[in-house]
């Protein structure tokens, strides 16, 4: 069955059953049953109640919660309490995050037009769009909204603004003709118009064909239902968290089997266990990372862009992919004349026509409102020294012969000094036909000109002009004739200047960017060559041959094509489909309705803030606020350093927690006290974890960080040898620990003074880990050692908050600890600095190993 752009005006009006006079009254009811109301269908949304039981569906939180719930029970109210306080707090910052509604359909209904003049029983009616069917005749004007998806049957100069839909970049022209051509992507089925689209040009009437959901826009709607999609960051975490509650388990249940061996009391042994349970799990981590990615986040605002979903923070490090729109993002979004060549000594003349030509006004404040290719023009003569004003005056303004979609040109008739000219600009093959006999014989040389500009993606125009010795006594069609060449203009939507550097630093970081627009195949690929992405033998491959692809072809050809033009939105959808399937993480820009369903499918959207519409800017993870190609650039490069920030954090978080462990397993067995209280545990793991975490996710990028390719979007947190350099970290601190006790122990004090000892000096010990932390390969003096101001009052606001827990007397109960003698606390300083020495020991060794 034909589509309907491939229908007459006639055949399209009697598939509807309907008049060019519109609908009668009395088939309302029938079409209202069929199809509806003209909306939207919003798509359905968690309630917050689900959404708040979501943030418990975790390993790791599970485990916390059923610590929490035995230490109660075995009178432990103090722990159990803590627990459940990080439990609910990290609850609640990922609730309020995730309960921010999707509200991209609600957007999308905001951008159909409300109500819409409507031809029913031959009459226009002004009606509320909702109430619209196919078959209803709809009356358009200029600064309408299309209230529906309809076949075009008259029109008079008529231009619709289809970017938010379609990426054009300028208002396109209607026609009313049947077009033959199959598979018509929707920015080339000139006549027809689609719901949410402006009218920037004349007035039309049409046929509706299609509404709500069964519109271009509705089916966007329902593209837009791509599920959630996890980070990087979030599926290695949650991967960690699983590793982790198996470790725990498994080391919990051996401890409490040898200790039940031993003859220790069974309740005792629980506790033990319980104690490493609470030791081994980083309760600080989830707190750290929110914050963290918080921090970045405004940092990122500082540098123009906006982050909606905090853990698109440190998803960009992991980009391997950037597709992005043409128009505004890598381009500045402003038609300009790039080349102008004019006949023989016409220069004058040329300029004058460019301003006169055309239908440009000026606001009040002197700014150019029209069609994109006129301000262009007017605009290029204004900057050339001529004025508007002088221009009206040497040619006065007799009569006008608009622009039509069939001769495909534009003439002005004026007076001047008591003759009348005629200023003629259009398509070069249209005004070539109408050149006098003498002009015709080397309009050939202009014409191959024009194909050489096309070539290189210039939106070309030529101008004629005809001198009459006597007023004519009628503008008309006919007078377009036997005309003079005046020269011609090519115009683009240059490059911003920026970008092309900005991608040369994404190639070096191992990024590859993939231009996706719905602009001409020549335009797109000629930008494409001038800002590196394509060399000059690259091609585009359009929306058209997209169709032609199966699955399995696409996500073959998508590895080798890094230009696309005139796609739809389901094929810029199914690219991004294509790239994730070959293991690709994808970030795409947008603007437009069109872009929102592919925003949603990649790893990370990028909304326009500028030009992007709402449903965009809802439908994304981050916002550009300056539409720039190269803020990405920087976003990359925090999100990278961001995500190697976290891996320092786990390193010394993990390193710390492994040391209290083995401090815990190592004592008894070497005949001491249970070294460690489950409120000591806590204190450490919240505390002195805590707060350095909080500076270490602070520290600034690594040199080189941008030279170095994307990490692998499946790769564990543990690669590049993390995990050694936690065992080797968590070794020397429980040495540390170990070494205390002996020597407290050989001093004669009592298990509560050996604790407080081991738990004073995991904290001191624990500070210049989290020091030597600061780089995974530099020295810590190398590095600049007081360059993190937040890192020394992290470490001095620690080691205040600790002293108070040893000497303010009423918190010696709460946490079960006693004052120190100064002969202890010199001990413990002198085993903390020996500790760093050699952490800083195991990082030399280990870096001229990797580097050999």
């Amino acid at each position: 069955m034909k589509e309907n752009y491939q229908l007459s005006r006639e055949e399209a009006v009697n598939r509807l059953q309907t008049s060019f006079s519109g609908l009668k009254s009395e088939v309302i009811p029938a079409l209202q049953k069929k199809y509806g109301e003209n909306l939207l269908r919003e798509a359905k949304q968690k309630s917050k109640f689900s959404i708040f039981l979501g943030q418990f569906n975790d390993v790791m939180i599970i485990i916390l919660i059923i610590a929490a719930v035995i230490s109660f029970i075995v009178g432990e109210h103090t722990d159990a309490i803590v627990i459940m306080a990080i439990i609910i707090g990290n609850a609640w910052m990922g609730y309020s995050q995730e309960s921010k509604a999707e509200a991209s359909i609600k957007m999308l209904k905001k951008m159909a037009a409300q109500f819409a003049l409507v031809l029913r029983d031959g009459k226009p009616v002004k009606l509320d769009a909702a109430k619209l069917y196919p078959g209803d005749v709809i009356l358009l004007e200029a600064g309408s909204i299309v209230p529906a998806d309809a076949r075009l049957i008259e029109i008079s100069s008529f231009k619709t603004d289809e970017a938010s839909l379609t990426g054009e970049s300028h208002s396109i022209e209607k026609i009313t003709d049947a077009i033959a051509a199959d598979n018509l992507v929707p920015g080339d089925q000139r006549n027809m118009v689609f719901k949410g689209t402006i009218v920037s040009n004349g007035s039309a009437k049409a046929v509706i064909t299609a509404t709500g959901m069964d519109t271009e826009i509705g089916k966007i709607a329902e593209l837009m239902d791509t599920g959630f999609q996890k980070t990087p960051l979030q599926k290695r975490l949650a991967v960690f968290s699983k590793q982790l509650a198996v470790i725990v388990i498994i080391i919990c249940v051996l401890v409490f089997v040898l200790g039940l061996q031993r003859g220790t009391p069974a309740f005792q042994m629980f506790l033990t266990a319980l104690s490493l349970a609470v030791a081994a799990l980083p309760e600080a981590l989830p707190a750290v990372i929110t914050i963290a990615l918080a921090r970045s986040a405004g940092r990122m605002v500082k540098q123009k862009a906006l982050i909606r979903k905090l853990p698109a923070v440190e998803t960009l490090g992991s980009v391997t992919y950037i597709c992005t729109d043409k128009t505004g993002t890598l381009t500045q979004n402003i038609m300009t004349v790039e080349k102008l060549q004019s006949a023989d000594n016409k220069d004058e003349l040329l300029n004058y026509a460019m301003l006169l030509n055309n239908e440009v006004k000026f606001s009040d404040k002197d700014e150019l409102l029209g069609d994109s290719t006129e301000t262009a023009l007017v605009n290029y003569s204004i900057n050339q020294g001529y004025k508007k004003v002088d221009a009206d005056e040497k040619y006065s303004l007799v009569a006008t012969l608009p622009f039509d979609s069939e001769r495909m040109r534009m003439s002005t008739l004026h007076n001047s000094e008591g003759k009348w000219i005629m200023f003629t600009k259009g398509a070069p093959a249209k005004v070539a036909e109408i050149l006098s006999a003498k002009d015709k014989s080397s309009a050939k040389g202009w014409l191959d000109t024009n194909k050489e500009w096309a070539a290189n993606g210039l939106r070309v125009l030529f101008f004629a002009y005809r001198i009459f010795e006597q007023q004519p006594t009628k503008a008309e069609l006919s007078l377009e004739n036997d005309m003079d060449f005046l020269g011609m203009a090519g115009m683009i939507d240059p490059p911003r200047e920026e970008v092309a550097d900005a991608i040369q630093q994404c190639k070096t970081a191992g990024i590859k960017t993939v231009m996706i627009t719905g602009d001409q195949a020549l335009t797109a690929k000629a930008i494409g060559q001038r800002l590196g992405i394509t060399d000059n033998n690259g091609t585009a491959m359009t929306g058209t041959e997209l169709q032609k692809l199966s699955e399995e072809e696409l996500q073959s050809e998508a590895e080798k094509v890094f230009v696309y033009a005139r796609v739809s939105p389901e094929q810029k959808l199914n690219i991004v489909k294509a790239l994730q399937h070959n293991g690709e993480f994808v970030a795409m820009t947008g603007d437009g309705v069109n872009d929102a369903p592919s925003l949603k499918q990649a790893d990370i959207g990028l909304a326009m803030g500028i030009t992007g519409t709402d449903v965009a800017k809802e439908a994304s993870d981050m916002i550009l606020m300056d539409d720039n190609f190269a803020t990405i650039v920087k976003a990359v490069k925090e999100g990278r350093r961001i995500y190697e920030n976290i891996r320092k954090f786990i390193l010394y978080v993990l390193s710390c927690n492994l040391s209290e462990i083995l401090t815990l397993l190592i004592a008894p067995l070497l005949g001491f006290a249970i070294p460690l209280l489950p409120i000591h545990i806590l204190w450490i793991n919240l505390v002195t974890d805590g707060l350095p975490g909080i500076a270490l996710v602070a520290e600034p990028a690594e040199k080189g960080i941008m030279q170095q390719p994307p990490r692998p979007p499946k790769e564990n947190l543990f690669a590049g040898g993390l995990a050694k350099k936690i065992i080797l970290s968590g070794i020397v601190l429980t040495l540390a620990a170990i070494f205390i006790q002996w020597w407290a122990v050989g001093q004669g004090y009592d298990v509560n003074t050996q604790q407080t000892m081991v738990f004073t000096t995991l904290c001191f010990v624990q500070l210049a880990n989290a020091l030597s932390s600061r780089s995974f390969h530099h020295s810590l003096f190398a590095k600049g050692i007081f360059y993190n101001k937040t890192m020394w009052m992290a470490i001095f606001v620690t080691i205040i908050l600790q002293l108070l827990l040893l000497y303010v007397p009423f918190l010696h109960p709460v946490f079960k600890t006693t004052s120190l003698g100064l002969g202890s606390m010199n001990m413990i300083l002198l085993v903390a600095i020996v500790s760093l020495l050699l952490l800083e020991v195991i990082k030399f060794i280990n870096n001229k190993v990797r580097l050999n």
